[in-house]
């Protein structure tokens, strides 16, 4: 049983606004949200007029991801917690690597999850292949529904492992649109792309600094057109992953000036770095869309002010300075190529798009709901999570506007060695993460909460009821209904 809990004297920020409440918890749920609340004998904790908000969701995140010789540097363990530390309270990881059966990707998943995740997660699965007909691909979309999945990922990049064509792309269109399992794309065009490594290889351009000429927004740009163009013709919904570009982000809304149910996101390492690190031959800053220009960062804020991109999430997937130079071979990289791509953010996401509320860019609210509500209203998390509101989970962050918090490696909690954010000191840092009623971190210090006890969280299709149950961690089978009375306590 966890004792009540009340929130006191902190001003709460959510989709109904901003305005002065305490928020009393109980069993790991929110009972009552309001001024000056009964509490008796609940534990208190002080907002003092700092903000109390929905715990963060992370809907892009790649854990104990594989990647050739290496692995990204952290786990479920290590990545949850540095989510918790940075005021996260529930991740959505990519599962598999679309090359083993998808029953053998989500249960490799979950195992890497149970006993490990301190805050609640949930699983995308990749796709790289679906039957031709309209039945069965609808009957898989329907099977990952009931395992509590209800999106997946494919890739308009990398042909010589994940790439799809646009008949498969299609096909995953239709089956969303009959099943409510939400498409996602990474929006490159793959031949483009290789046309163009071949020619900058070819010009004796081996380093980082080479990356933007082989990947430029350009072939985002067609990509989302692409992949809209055959959205439009399913009548489906799409999402479009770690948007990066201003031509991409142009391509989105004339999609959407179509009438064409587009969604996106965007990444802190757009919206903070730029490709000058890349220029400079850095490959701790190689990432996939790469970092872009000044121009491109400043459309990307303004697009999220105004709520044309709509979600932050992170794409969290750093490694370390030695496995980066491993490269994917193992035995160093001969060029670019062979560098393992990926940056982490899993612990700064709160904070460094909340400078977008110092700078004037973003309104609190708004800030809140690209990361939190935005995340729970598109990926079937809404009934469960992403507000301060009765019934749902008590994941709920007091967040001090005034803290500040240098972002080097030594002051975060990734098993990475490195930060991108290292000469970057933030305003604004998570005093108290609280995970379904319980104290995880102060200060941004982790409070030894027990690993495993983050939990499976069962999505939602699209237009479909909520549904409320979650699988217990390391207590039950994955995908089975765990209700709200079932839960260990």
């Amino acid at each position: 049983m966890v004792d009540d809990l009340v929130v006191r004297g902190g001003t709460v920020v959510d989709g109904d606004g901003a305005r002065r409440a305490d928020v009393l918890v109980r069993d790991g749920r929110i009972v009552d949200v309001g001024e000056e609340l009964e509490h008796g004998g609940a534990r208190i904790v002080e907002a003092d007029g700092a903000y109390v908000v929905p715990g963060g969701i992370d809907v892009h995140t790649h854990f104990a991801l594989p990647v050739g010789a290496v692995t990204s540097a952290d786990d479920f363990g290590s990545g949850t917690l540095a989510a918790a530390c940075g005021g996260t309270t529930c991740v959505v990881d990519f599962a598999g690597a679309g090359r083993e059966p998808w029953e053998e990707a989500l249960a490799t998943w979950h195992d890497r999850a149970r006993g490990r995740a301190v805050v609640d997660y949930g699983f995308h699965l990749t796709v790289t292949e679906l039957p031709t007909d309209p039945e069965a691909a609808a009957q898989r979309f329907t099977a990952f529904a009931e395992q509590g999945v209800t999106s997946v990922k494919l890739y308009l990049a990398y042909p010589d492992r994940l790439m799809v064509d646009d008949e498969t792309l299609g096909r995953a269109l239709v089956a969303s649109r009959r099943t409510g399992v939400r498409v996602c794309v990474h929006a490159e065009d793959g031949a483009t792309v290789e046309a163009l490594v071949a020619e900058v290889l070819a010009a004796g351009r081996t380093g980082p600094d080479a990356i933007p000429s082989a990947r430029p927004p350009s072939v985002e740009a067609e990509a989302i057109r692409r992949a809209a163009a055959l959205a439009g013709a399913a009548g489906s919904w799409l999402y479009v992953v770690h948007l990066s570009s201003e031509a991409g982000l142009q391509a989105v809304r004339a999609a959407r000036a179509a009438g064409v149910d587009v969604h996106t996101e965007t990444c802190p390492h757009y919206l903070h770095l730029e490709q000058s690190h890349l220029e400079a031959g850095d490959p701790d800053f190689v990432c996939a869309p790469p970092l872009r220009r000044a121009s491109d960062r400043v459309a990307l804020w303004d697009a999220l002010g105004v709520g044309d991109v709509e979600v932050v999430a992170t794409d969290h997937c750093p490694f370390t300075t030695t496995d980066r130079r491993r490269g994917t071979g193992g035995t160093g990289w001969a060029d670019f190529t062979g560098i393992p791509g990926g940056l982490g953010g899993v612990e700064t996401r709160l904070s460094l798009v909340y400078q977008g509320v110092t700078t004037g860019r973003l309104s609190l609210e708004r800030w809140v709901d690209a990361t939190s509500a935005a995340p729970a209203r598109l990926f079937g998390l809404d009934g469960v999570k992403g507000s301060v509101r009765v019934g749902l989970d008590a994941d709920l962050v007091v967040f001090d506007p005034g803290a500040t918090r240098r972002l080097d490696a030594s002051h975060l909690h990734s098993r990475s060695d490195h930060s991108p954010y290292a000469d970057l000191v933030v305003t604004g840092w998570p005093a108290v993460t609280i995970s379904r009623g319980e104290v995880v971190a102060v200060g941004g210090e982790p409070t030894d909460p027990t690993p495993g006890r983050g939990r499976f969280v069962r999505r939602t299709p699209l237009a479909t009821a909520p549904r409320r149950g979650i699988t217990a961690g390391g207590a039950d089978q994955p995908g089975r209904a765990v209700s709200r009375e079932d839960r260990p306590r």
